[in-house]
């Protein structure tokens, strides 16, 4: 500081700026650091930088065991606490053995990284890809997954926050570990698509009888995978151009459902208009057509994006276009039915009487945690014998009908 307060009172003014030059390059060949800046907002429209989210998201991970000052975040609805960086702190980090340090500024809302130059392909490659990976991840974590629905070309959003797991599905076990082995291996297979040019993305259907949980199964997917859902109408959907801007605006680690897709639209193949939609301003028409909705799954725009997961639900899987459906475009078929019931009475009566899965689930189904099975049970017994009592009474009144 006495040297620079000397230099800049006694060196002629015309001087300084040649010897500050010269001293700048001086300093870099004695000065052996180099520093990198991540800014937060980048280019004219001043959007958010992705490389500086994941900094700060990675640096939360590790500056809570060293650095000094914090700042406290909540996060997934209010119910976690997340710790980062405050502002002109600085922390160490370690990677293959090297020494680097982060310190972030509050006024221009940045993250300098500083490390020794002879380390600069170290960093520049492998560490800097690694805080990024790692950064993205944690966000995916911790961020809150949300519930999406389609008016017209936008998205609007809730919270999701539907329980559903694969441990509480209802479902044989080695199917069950089937399903979830294909959508771990999806999740994790980014490399392997790019290798082989195909977009990152798998296409599911879904069919079976009303009430079977396909519905539940989606909510168990999104929570296995950590994954938001986009929840498709395509009876609100205008035609395919508009069709295409609700993709592009879809985002990766999603799943894009468009459920009985039997009575959404006629995509038989055999109706030549497409379906009405009356509504309180009038009849609605849709011209989404079947082409439309192939694209969607399998053509150019499906590209857009990565690791999209596409479920399609029906109830009546033999009225869909089998352009829809052909092995191929739909990478999984899953169906669902009525489980073979080991209660030898209940298979009885479900022989004989005409009842839906959702009929039976809803004696099944525990009103609370201590909820006795064999009370279900007996409930289940009890409504599938009225029912027969129903069924039987009516048959007798039809015959004594002359």
């Amino acid at each position: 500081m006495f040297i620079w307060a000397v230099f800049r009172q006694y060196f002629p003014y015309q001087f300084r700026s040649s010897i500050e030059k010269y001293s700048q390059k001086l300093l870099t060949f004695v000065y052996p650091y180099i520093q990198i800046s991540f800014t937060e907002f980048t280019g004219e429209r001043l959007m958010r930088s992705e490389a500086y989210a994941a900094i700060e998201t990675y640096l939360s991970s590790t500056s809570s065991l060293r650095a000094k000052r914090l700042k406290a975040d909540m996060v997934k609805n209010n119910q976690s606490l997340v710790l980062s960086m405050d502002g002109h702190e600085e922390v160490v980090d370690e990677f293959q053995g090297v020494k680097l340090w982060w310190k972030i500024t509050d006024e221009k809302r940045l993250y300098k990284l500083t490390f020794h130059k002879k380390h600069w392909d170290l960093i520049i490659g492998p560490y800097l890809k690694h805080v990024l990976k790692q950064g993205k991840a944690i966000e995916v974590k911790n961020r809150q997954r949300k519930l999406y629905t389609n008016n017209g070309s936008n998205w609007s959003h809730v919270v999701f926050e539907h329980p559903a797991t694969f441990q509480t599905l209802a479902m044989e076990p080695d199917r069950k570990d089937e399903i979830v082995e294909d959508l771990v291996t999806f999740s994790g297979s980014g490399e392997f698509y790019s290798r082989i040019g195909r977009a990152w993305k798998r296409v599911y259907l879904l069919y079976g009888p009303p009430g079977t949980g396909k519905s539940t199964m989606i909510a168990a997917m999104a929570n296995l995978l950590g994954y938001d859902i986009y929840d498709l109408e395509l009876t609100a959907v205008k035609d395919n151009a508009e069709l295409r801007k609700l993709l592009i605006k879809t985002s990766s680690k999603s799943i894009i459902v468009v459920e009985d897709i039997d009575c959404s639209l006629d995509l038989t193949g055999q109706m030549k208009y497409p379906r009405q939609k009356e509504n309180k301003e009038g009849p609605k028409t849709s011209h989404v057509t079947l082409s439309g909705l192939l694209n969607f799954i399998d053509g150019f725009w499906s590209a857009c994006g990565g690791e999209r997961l596409v479920v399609f639900t029906t109830n009546f899987v033999e009225e869909l276009d089998p352009a829809l459906i052909r092995k191929g475009r739909m990478d999984k078929h899953i169906h669902y039915h009525i489980v073979d019931s080991k209660h030898s009475r209940i298979q009885d009566l479900l022989n004989e009487v005409n009842t839906t899965p959702a009929d039976v689930a809803e004696h099944l189904m525990p009103t609370s945690a201590s909820g006795d099975p064999r009370t279900c049970l007996k409930s289940l017994i009890l409504a599938l014998e009225s029912a027969k009592q129903a069924k039987d009474k009516e048959l007798c009144c039809e015959e004594e009908t002359p």
